[in-house]
C-alpha cells in the first residue's frame, strides 16, 4: 500500500514537472518529510488518497515545510 503510495506520488511529480526523471521524482518523494510521515503508521497517510497526499508533498517541495 505504502509502496504504491511512493510510485503513484513520483509519477504525479513527474507529471506536474515533466523535465524530473522517475529516478528524480522517487528521491524527491523519498526524501521528503511527507515520505516520512507516510511510513509511520499513526499517521494513517497512506489510506487516503494519492491526490491528498501530493498536496502535502507540492507543499513541502514548495515552502520546505509539510503542510
Amino acid at each position: 500500500m505504502k509502496n504504491s503510495m511512493v510510485s503513484e506520488l513520483a509519477t504525479m511529480l513527474m507529471e506536474y514537472d515533466k523535465q524530473l526523471s522517475m529516478e528524480q521524482a522517487l528521491s524527491l518523494v523519498i526524501n521528503s518529510d511527507t515520505y516520512q510521515k507516510l511510513l509511520d503508521d499513526r499517521t494513517r497517510l497512506y489510506f487516503q488518497s494519492p491526490g491528498y497526499v501530493f498536496s502535502f508533498l507540492e507543499h513541502e517541495l514548495k515552502t520546505g515545510k509539510v503542510g
